[in-house]
């Protein structure tokens, strides 16, 4: 009983530990007309942007990061097509890739990101 009963506080210990150690960032990420070099709404063929995202505070590691599109704004006369992807990440922040093509067009595009590290 003993022996579990150490084993019980040194997992325990450990679980956190890690949980301790753990660094956890997110926030809102945005592009719409207006914006410097803005293009998601112009002409056809394949078009992007990019976003510039800094931590409130440097990660100790280089974290991971999720990305969500929680708003789009788009022509209701053409498909909406997008892609949105993670570029560049360091522990001071990251570039959000936007990308649209054929003849969509994306007058604002939002979501939400999330970074951890272990």
């Amino acid at each position: 009983m003993k022996k579990l009963t150490v084993f019980a506080a040194l997992l325990l210990f450990v679980a956190f530990t890690s949980i301790s150690n753990a660094q956890i960032q997110s926030g809102n990420w945005t592009t719409k007309v207006g914006d410097p070099g803005y293009n998601l709404d112009n002409n056809t063929g394949e078009r992007s942007m990019t976003v510039e995202v800094n931590f409130t505070k440097p990660f100790e590691v280089k974290p991971k990061v999720i990305l969500s599109v929680t708003q789009i704004d788009g022509d209701k006369a053409f498909n909406q097509r997008y892609n949105v992807e993670v570029l560049s990440v360091s522990r001071d922040g990251f570039t959000v890739k936007i990308r649209t093509w054929a003849d969509s067009k994306i007058y604002g595009i939002s979501g939400y990101w999330l970074a951890y590290s272990e």
